[in-house]
């Protein structure tokens, strides 16, 4: 691609689950890119269909067809199809930027198939629904400054970004890609605490989710000074104290630790 003109840039989009969906929400509610040159393809036409209706992209009836008519690509299938999608892209293939945000899979197995191709590896999360994604980027040394730069500013759309390097991107995938799970289970299993001792679940759920939604919102504008914030809260022999006290005498640490090296190694093995 000679020259990075978002009001001209094809793009390609290789799958259109819920993960795609979000990302071309935020492009679209942002004008980052017009509709008229977004194709899209999904190997269930009702997913993709529900795109086209709903921004009037480009109908894409094989990979192969996609592939011949953008200037970028867009992968976001699952994992274990890789070889195969890469295998087809093969085909039409023209030295195109590949954005990819299959969780796990290694620069070193697209250029296996796709020789001196230009990678781009984008870990986003499922709260880019909502306009508050957290996605890490890494690329190869083909790809340039300015096309770095924009797949950097295409994932601003929908949250925040940071750039990074391809060895810590399966940690950064058990932190932020798998997380929000994560942070969604403790939300409930606090709420269901307060509600077994006398709250709607209704009522439990709304303080648990607003109570880490502006916890999270402290932390940001605070410069990530998390024990500074703990210790504002905390009134000496008071109810936080006890809580806190209960947190640190279990075994939460090892839990959460565990937690997050299971995920980093299952992000490991699908690649």
């Amino acid at each position: 691609m000679q020259k990075l003109d978002k009001n001209s840039i094809k793009l390609g989009v290789i799958g259109c689950g819920k993960m795609a969906s979000a990302i071309l929400g935020g492009i679209m509610n942002n004008k980052f890119l017009n509709s008229e040159n977004i194709f899209v393809y999904d190997i269930n036409n009702d997913s993709k269909n529900k795109l086209i209706q709903k921004y009037n992209f480009n109908n894409s009836n094989s990979i192969e067809d996609l592939v011949s008519k953008v200037d970028i690509i867009f992968l976001a299938t699952k994992p274990f199809v890789v070889l195969d999608i890469l295998n087809k892209i093969k085909t039409n293939y023209k030295n195109q930027i590949i954005l990819s945000i299959l969780a796990g899979v290694k620069i070193e197995k697209y250029s296996s198939v796709l020789n001196n191709a230009k990678i781009i590896r984008i870990m986003p999360n499922t709260p880019a629904l909502v306009n508050e994604g957290m996605s890490a980027i890494c690329s190869n040394d083909l790809v340039s400054y300015d096309e770095f730069n924009f797949a950097f500013e295409l994932m601003q759309n929908c949250g925040k970004v940071i750039k990074t390097n391809e060895n810590k991107m399966d940690i950064i995938t058990a932190l932020s890609g798998s997380g929000p799970a994560f942070y969604f289970r403790i939300i409930d299993l606090m709420a269901k605490s307060a509600q077994k001792l006398g709250l709607s679940y209704d009522e439990a759920i709304l303080l648990s989710s607003q109570t880490a939604l502006g916890s999270a919102k402290m932390i940001m504008e605070n410069n990530f000074n998390i024990e500074q914030l703990i210790t504002n809260v905390t009134t000496p022999k008071g109810c936080t104290e006890v809580g806190n006290n209960v947190l640190n005498e279990s075994n939460i640490n090892n839990i959460l630790d565990e937690t997050i090296k299971k995920t980093m190694q299952r992000a490991i093995e699908l690649g």
